[in-house]
């Protein structure tokens, strides 16, 4: 169970689910039209040496195979749609960019940049450690200047951020993906309140969003094999409570001009639709992007 200034690493606790969108990515990208290539995902599964049983693998099983097929086509959708939020930022001049829970996330490696362009990456020591170690192994460059940030989300991350070169004064796009679940209600709230005291005008926020979906996606038989492969029980890593407003409600009340859009209708978009199952599982999910006025 979750409690206060609990940790974990690559394979434990939230930094398992790290793992599990990277290899997810790396499904995705075997796909013969795949909507994200990560040239860097299996090898943060391979280095991280659990079996997690992806298509392809020896140990892969019918029921793996379906799951991991699902999660890669949702995450493949999930990682276009934030991929083309950086990518339109950074082309109407947006320099600074905050991941927030950045995980495994390799966009500062496989995204192609403009000059100037600075991403900051803000996640706990042990998960950062782990991706640049495999990433050195790579031989992997990264295409922008990457400054990776180790604080809890939970701490105050802003005084590590602005500490590491961070500027309040200047426009930054930020994103939460696959990070609200994990927090508390109020860490949540105070999460947008920190990201509206640095965001100069002009600044842009994404945001996946789950209405009501943790309990269903936990228990789905679905991504039942998921779990068992990295050895989760993704039930406890929620925090369950109720949560008063939803992001765009928020960040609209910020006085931001948010735009919803449901994964479902995203991916009908992107030519590559959900199965019934895996939106049963997921229940509503939305991908929000916001600009602050």
């Amino acid at each position: 169970m979750r409690s206060n200034g609990d940790r974990w690493d690559i394979t434990t606790s939230v930094g398992a689910t790290a793992l599990a969108v990277a290899a997810a990515r790396a499904v995705e990208g075997r796909h013969p039209d795949p909507l994200v290539e990560d040239p860097y995902a299996q090898a943060f599964v391979d280095r991280a040496g659990l079996d997690v049983k992806l298509p392809g693998t020896p140990t892969a099983d019918a029921d793996s195979e379906g799951t991991w097929q699902a999660m890669s086509t949702y995450m493949g959708v999930r990682s276009r749609f934030f991929d083309e939020f950086f990518t339109d930022a950074a082309g109407d001049g947006v320099r600074q960019v905050v991941i927030l829970a950045a995980g495994l996330d390799a966009r500062a490696f496989r995204l192609v940049w403009p000059d100037a362009v600075t991403v900051y990456e803000v996640d706990q020591d042990a998960v950062l450690e782990f991706k640049d170690r495999v990433l050195d192994e790579q031989s992997a460059h990264a295409t922008v200047r990457r400054v990776p940030v180790t604080v809890d989300l939970r701490d105050d991350w802003p005084a590590a951020l602005t500490a590491a070169g961070f500027d309040p004064s200047v426009p930054t796009a930020w994103l939460a993906e696959g990070l609200l679940p994990y927090l508390p209600a109020e860490a949540e709230d105070l999460l947008f309140e920190r990201v509206q005291q640095l965001s100069a005008p002009g600044s842009r926020i994404a945001v996946e969003h789950f209405a009501a979906a943790s309990t269903m996606t936990a228990d789905h038989p679905r991504f039942r094999g998921m779990q068992q492969a990295l050895g989760l029980e993704i039930s406890e890593l929620f925090y369950p409570e109720a949560r008063g407003r939803t992001p765009e409600v928020h960040l609209s009340e910020l006085g931001w001009k948010a735009l919803a859009t449901s994964a479902k209708d995203l991916a009908v978009a992107y030519g590559r639709p959900l199965d019934d199952d895996t939106l049963e599982a997921m229940g509503r999910v939305e991908l929000l992007e916001a600009v602050r006025l």
